[in-house]
């Protein structure tokens, strides 16, 4: 057995010993020279394996080697925890390699810091952040995609806490977006490493389960696949590669979750490959297959005609084969080795294979699929709809094939319907939409298409645009944006109004002089920290709904240094109230001298009944009559209380809890709804319950119970509202 330093010397030799093999000499002696200064700068350090720390920049190289990245990634692969964990400073690298490779260097390091199991609104910063990294350059996540592959493989050294919060993040966020970027080899791997800590049952019944029948399914796919080889030659097909594969453990536990299958009812678990030189070859195979073995309907695909959105692309049929007086399915895949690259390497093709595949024009769709997701920002901006919107983007594994009438077709996510289709033509084709065919058939616009459908999308140029109820039509994150995006281009001066009002009443409410708030610093500050180009678009956001008020007022206020001046006005605001409270809002019968409290269990506001109970040193606390507190408490202690008949400035806290629908602009709705009734609202959240509902408890500033009802009433008649009542907090 080697010792964990024979093993780290092991892997550096076979590291370099694969630079020297796949780069040029002078290409060579730049990853030498990172991986020299890694080396001394990790010196000391170790792994939780006990394995040297080099081991680990060393490993992710050697994968980005694997798919063929170019020598400022592999550099910067080699160096990129010495800026965090060592003494190593950007500075210095900038200097001994230069800007590119310090650059995806940072952008690691940035990346590093992100994590997606802390506060929903930190998860939507953090994801915005990894998508602008990708758009700036993609290898800085393919540098990431390598480090999180090595970090699972070693995962068993971390605590069984650690394992479950890491698995979980790598299943709901790096897998997919290597899916995506549709590089199956660490997709697949990934998937596979996160089912083992976070399924270990599943993952080891499957892995039993295959391990008992190995030798059948292998003798039965070799049969077929001798078969096969004889039959292409036959064909007159010389050039070709064929092999086999176990489907990876993954996709099978997802097979069997939702067909509710066992693993012995899964027929699926192998596939073959048939590898060609050209697209005619990958037909003729396919002729040929069919000739001879009888197809499963319904299983052929042609990905080559029309690629999936991560370039994959392949024929797949599925035949059955007659051995020993039974039949068996087996899946077939037919591709070009050109295509097979793209497969197995996705975006990494680009600088792998140099001679046409992976194109400029497939790394601009690639691309273009990043900008389009970031896109989504500047209609969802820190809201939990952002994340929830890129979570569905990147998880899309199952698409569907649409045609237009003039033949060109549209790839959709499976689900996806008539409006979905409107909007993925063209936005102005969906907000003019009036009606849709599907195969010559007037349909509804929720009508979900299937793979072949040919969509017409009727207009009318005279049509007003999309109404709110078809946000709650469409299903893909594109047509989504899009519908906000026209009502707040056609609303803006509207929300601008209202965020500004919003604005100021906060600052009101808080004590802030407007002139102290609102400097251009601060509104600069604002603008950079979350992308506005300007004041009005930071008041329109705010109006809309797609920001939170608490957001933009903590940063306007920490960037004027405001913080300690609106505690105090804040408190001498309140201390007012109180005071005022005190001495005219309420009247207790038969006792003078006490001191007055309101309850918060309860928030009373003038126009309940209400009733004191006089507690040991702390005087009078005022409960709303029908507070549940006041069965529990001594009837002796319980004293009659009214309200006085003016009760001046005062204003008081008051709960109201909100059920709607979970429809994307309904708190916008309901924060717009409040401000048109002129209360300065004090703090909103927002949940969603068992059933799938959008809860919302607010707190607002009211000065009488007749203000509560009135508003209770207004928001009631918003459509998507299913109920509104007062809460006793």
């Amino acid at each position: 057995m080697y010792s964990e330093k024979e093993n780290a010397e092991v892997t550096i030799k076979n590291f370099l010993s694969k630079v020297r093999h796949y780069y040029h000499p002078t290409e060579v002696s730049k990853i030498y020279d990172a991986f020299e200064v890694a080396q001394k700068a990790h010196e000391g350090q170790f792994r939780a394996s006990g394995r040297p720390y080099i081991t680990h920049p060393t490993i992710v190289a050697d994968i980005l080697v694997d798919m063929g990245f170019d020598v400022p990634t592999i550099s910067a692969a080699l160096l990129h925890d010495t800026v965090e964990d060592t003494y190593v400073t950007d500075a210095d690298l900038r200097e001994k390699f230069g800007d590119e490779i310090a650059d995806l260097v940072a952008g690691v390091t940035k990346l590093d810091k992100i994590q997606f199991h802390n506060k929903e609104e930190e998860q939507t910063e953090n994801m915005r952040k990894m998508f602008f990294a990708m758009a700036k350059d993609i290898r800085v996540m393919m540098i990431k995609l390598a480090d999180r592959l090595h970090n699972m493989r070693s995962l068993m050294y971390l605590s069984p806490e650690k394992q479950q919060v890491i698995a979980k993040e790598t299943l709901d966020i790096f897998a997919p977006i290597a899916g995506r970027l549709g590089i199956s080899s660490v997709k697949s791997e990934l998937e596979d490493l996160c089912l083992k800590y976070l399924y270990r049952k599943a993952y080891d019944e499957i892995a039993q389960g295959i391990a008992m029948k190995k030798t059948e399914r292998e003798t039965i796919v070799e049969t077929f696949i001798f078969q096969l080889k004889d039959k292409l030659r036959a064909s007159n097909i010389e050039h070709f590669d064929v092999y086999w594969r176990t489907k990876h453990f993954y996709s099978i536990y997802k097979k069997m979750k939702k067909q509710n299958k066992t693993l012995e009812q899964v027929y699926d678990l192998t596939a073959v490959r048939v590898i060609v030189d050209t697209i005619r070859d990958c037909y003729a195979v396919l002729g040929s297959i069919h000739d001879k073995w009888k197809p499963m309907p319904g299983r052929f695909k042609d990905y080559i005609a029309v690629p999936k959105r991560n370039m994959y692309q392949s024929l797949h049929t599925t035949v059955f084969l007659d051995y020993e007086s039974h039949r068996y399915p087996i899946e077939v895949q037919i591709r070009t080795y050109e295509m097979h690259k793209i497969a197995e390497y996705g975006v990494a093709a680009h600088w792998k294979y140099k001679e046409g595949i992976a194109s400029k024009t497939d790394m601009d769709e690639t691309l273009g699929w990043v900008k389009e997701v970031l896109s989504y920002d500047k209609d969802f901006r820190g809201s939990k709809e952002f994340l929830d919107l890129i979570r569905k983007d990147i998880s899309i594994t199952n698409e569907v094939y649409i045609f237009t009438p003039n033949g060109d077709v549209k790839i959709l996510p499976a689900g996806a319907n008539a409006l979905d289709f409107a909007y993925a033509v063209h936005s102005q084709v969906g907000n003019k939409c009036v009606g849709t065919k599907v195969n010559n058939k007037i349909v509804p616009l929720d009508t979900v298409l299937q793979t072949g459908d040919t969509v017409e999308v009727m207009t009318n140029p005279n049509a007003k645009g999309p109404s709110r109820d078809w946000l709650k039509i469409v299903t893909t994150p594109s047509a989504k944006a899009k519908i906000r995006q026209f009502f707040k281009r056609e609303l803006k001066d509207e929300y601008i109004r209202t965020g500004k009002s919003m604005v100021e009443r906060d600052a009101k409410h808080r004590g802030i002089a407007l002139s102290e708030l609102l400097t251009p610093e601060a509104i600069a500050a604002v603008c950079e920290r979350y992308m506005f180009t300007d004041e009005d678009e930071m008041y329109a956001a705010i109006g809309y709904g797609s920001i939170s008020l608490t957001q933009v007022m903590l940063k306007l206020i920490t960037s004027n240094r405001l913080v300690s001046d609106a505690v105090k006005a804040q408190q001498v605001v309140r201390n007012h109230k109180v005071a005022t409270t005190k001495e005219k809002s309420v009247i207790i019968k038969g006792v003078e001298g006490l001191l007055v409290r309101f309850s918060r269990c309860c928030s009373p506001v003038p126009g309940d009944e209400i009733v004191g109970y006089i507690s040991r040193g702390r005087g009078v606390c005022v409960h709303r009559a029908d507070c549940p507190a006041v069965k529990n408490m001594e009837p002796e202690r319980l004293i009659k209380a009214e309200w006085a008949t003016t009760s001046g400035q005062t204003t008081f806290p008051a709960s109201i809890e909100i059920i709607s629908e979970d429809k994307g602009d309904i708190f916008a709705e309901i924060t717009r709804t409040i401000a048109s009734e002129g209360l300065p609202m004090t703090a909103i959240n927002a949940r969603k319950d068992k059933k799938g509902n959008a809860v919302a408890s607010v707190t607002v500033e009211i000065s009488n119970h007749e203000q509560v009802n009135q508003l209770i009433a207004k928001i009631k008649s918003l459509p998507a509202v299913i109920n509104v009542y007062r809460t006793n907090g």
